[in-house]
């Protein structure tokens, strides 16, 4: 019999996520709320608004990923999200998340460039953009971080995405950020 590593744990094999970052003072109070309700991907997740999930990449393709997420990047201008109340994906998943008030087109768009070709995987639901503040918790926990981030507002401006390699130790560095230029004009 012969034991095979995970996929995950063989050395040529990067686990890759690529999202928009939420810049300080909101990222990390998000980060701090998602912990607090008991998350337990709270630590090792900085908060973001994903644009390609957890994804395995053989090492000898990173390059290409890095050119294929350069290229979405030019096809996006700079924008503004906005970030106003909670919404859930309850009876479906178990989740609470900050809700994308503005910006959702631009997020679309940069979700479609960056799951195209090779890159494209199935998604399961159809791709809403949100931040999570809240997965795999207790309900009254689930309620909580519902009722407890409602009226959150924030703004900020999102000149680029980040890709992010997940470490040994599970957290999640980043390793690429790709500045949105928008296409020739």
């Amino acid at each position: 019999m012969s034991l095979v590593a995970p996929a995950s744990a063989r050395r040529d094999v990067t686990m890759v996520g690529v999202s928009i970052p939420i810049p300080a003072p909101f990222g990390p109070e998000l980060q701090w709320r998602r912990a607090s309700y008991g998350d337990p991907l709270a630590a090792e997740t900085p908060a973001h608004i994903t644009r390609l999930g957890p994804t395995e990449v053989e090492d000898r393709d990173l390059d290409e990923l890095g050119a294929h997420l350069h290229a979405a990047a030019g096809s996006v201008d700079p924008f503004v999200v906005v970030l106003r109340g909670t919404g859930t994906f309850r009876p479906v998943s178990d989740v609470v998340f900050v809700q994308v008030a503005r910006g959702i087109a631009a997020c679309e768009q940069l979700e479609h460039g960056i799951r195209r070709g090779r890159w494209g995987t199935a998604l399961t639901f159809p791709y809403h953009p949100h931040i999570t503040v809240a997965h795999d918790v207790q309900p009254d926990m689930l309620e909580l971080a519902y009722h407890g981030l409602s009226d959150l507002s924030a703004e900020f401006p999102v000149p680029h995405f980040t890709e992010f390699e997940q470490t040994p130790s599970g957290v999640w560095a980043v390793a690429r950020e790709y500045p949105l230029t928008g296409p020739p004009r």
